[in-house]
């Protein structure tokens, strides 16, 4: 799973550079094979071929009111003191086959989406008329269940149309044989209602990636019990399973692993079945209870049940998160990424790694979050450490250009990330920035 890119130096001193770990996991990730869905279960995935159009959309004239199909020549010079008065010769509705034809003189009731019936070279709204009544502009028509005779009869026409007046032409929106959908589409609720409306009940695409995430500590408690001495609530499991989501993947999130390495093992080799990618929150430092690290060492040297691959335990130059885990773990080499686990340094490390290789599994090709250069508001300088790249919480003002820090530093300021819809980048050669600088400002939302 090496990247021969990677650095050669990978001894436990080594540190690695943000780019180059992105690097070394996106070389480990291939897209997901493409598979026939039927169209709900499409949305969210990304198409892996192009859809032409079979059949013009809509399929036939049609109109875009309700009123009267009408020929333009007797509703000519009609206005509210001389209407044209003609003779209504039916009902077209929505989904009518058979269809009156319209003659001199005459008239149909015609409804939203019905086809434009022959003769008849455009529509009046029926607030132009007098619906029907012998009275003045009328609001509605009368419904056909309760007044059918209101289908025949005359109506006063107060207001002339043109030809092709509030019809909606064939092949207007799309033509048969135009490219409704590219290749690499991510299917939304618009493009699946394209889909259906051309007729497609299933399309080929790659699956949206199942994320096991597992939280490590014994110190966890699950949200909603009552808290013991020593004991917190388990945030990452519930913040990086709504980010796996979010970055378009099937998330199941674990409850928290106690600090046990048997435990863990076993809970990963359970999981694996259901799993695309793996990624665990804590124990990856250097602490004697990093469980993380203890039990996955062992499936990188070959002593464990938990058979192929292997996983690489490094430290980065990067604040916060600087110790991490990569690799990939089971008989299908599945990739797993071991996150630190303070919840600033989990959900960073989330959306400089995991995210870009979720959306690599689901075959996109701009796989991290947009960033934008933006001058830093506030009312000091800020300290960087050296050879650290630095990722700060911001609020970003798109209106002005600017960003500003929420929050200070520290890893676990999880109400400061709460409130930052950007990470502000300080490169690893920058120790001060000054109020006014311009950065990097990655967008989280």
């Amino acid at each position: 799973m090496s990247n021969p890119d990677a650095p050669q130096d990978t001894g436990p001193h080594r540190l690695w550079s943000v780019d180059e770990h992105l690097a070394d996991v996106l070389a480990a990730v291939r897209p997901l094979e493409p598979i026939e869905l039927q169209l709900l279960d499409a949305q969210g995935c990304v198409l892996v071929e192009d859809v032409t159009v079979p059949v013009a959309l809509p399929p036939f004239d049609n109109s875009s009111m309700d009123g009267y199909a009408v020929r333009v020549a007797d509703v000519q010079g009609a206005s509210e003191e001389f209407p044209a008065v003609l003779t209504v010769i039916g009902d077209v509705a929505a989904g009518s086959g058979e269809l009156p034809t319209v003659g001199p003189g005459q008239a149909a009731r015609i409804m939203t989406g019905a086809p434009l019936p022959p003769g008849a070279e455009a529509v009046v709204p029926v607030e132009w008329t007098d619906g029907g009544t012998g009275g003045g502009a009328a609001s509605g028509m009368t419904p056909a269940s309760a007044a059918p005779e209101g289908a025949g009869g005359e109506v006063r026409v107060h207001r002339a149309a043109e030809v092709r007046a509030h019809v909606r032409s064939r092949g207007s929106d799309v033509q048969a044989g135009d490219l409704a959908l590219a290749a690499g589409t991510v299917l939304g609720p618009p493009q699946i209602a394209l889909l259906a409306a051309i007729g497609r009940g299933s399309v080929r695409v790659r699956p949206r990636p199942r994320v096991v995430v597992l939280s490590t500590g014994s110190e966890l408690v699950q949200p909603g019990e009552p808290l013991t001495a020593g004991a917190i609530y388990d945030s990452n499991s519930f913040a990086l399973a709504a980010a796996a989501r979010d970055a378009g993947a099937i998330a199941y999130r674990v409850g928290a692993v106690a600090d046990d390495a048997d435990t863990l093992r076993a809970t990963i080799e359970d999981q694996l079945v259901r799993a695309d990618l793996l990624v665990t929150t804590g124990g990856v430092s250097v602490g004697a209870y990093d469980v993380v690290k203890e039990a996955l060492t062992a499936v990188s040297t070959g002593s464990d049940d938990v058979e192929g691959g292997g996983i690489d335990f490094r430290k980065l130059a990067m604040q916060p998160g600087k110790p991490q885990g990569f690799g990939t773990i089971g008989p299908d080499h599945t990739p797993l990424l071991a996150l630190p686990g303070n919840p600033v340094s989990s959900y960073v490390s989330f959306e400089l790694f995991v995210r870009p290789a979720i959306r690599a599994l689901m075959g996109l090709p701009d796989v991290s979050r947009p960033a934008v250069r933006a001058v830093l508001k506030t009312d000091r300088a800020i300290g960087s450490p050296t050879g650290r790249r630095q990722f700060l919480r911001g609020a970003y003002d798109a209106e002005t250009g600017t960003v500003s820090p929420v929050g200070g530093t520290g890893s676990h300021l999880i109400a400061a990330l709460a409130h930052a819809d950007s990470l502000i980048v300080v490169p690893e050669d920058v120790t001060t920035v000054e109020p006014g600088a311009e950065l990097e400002v990655v967008l989280l939302g």
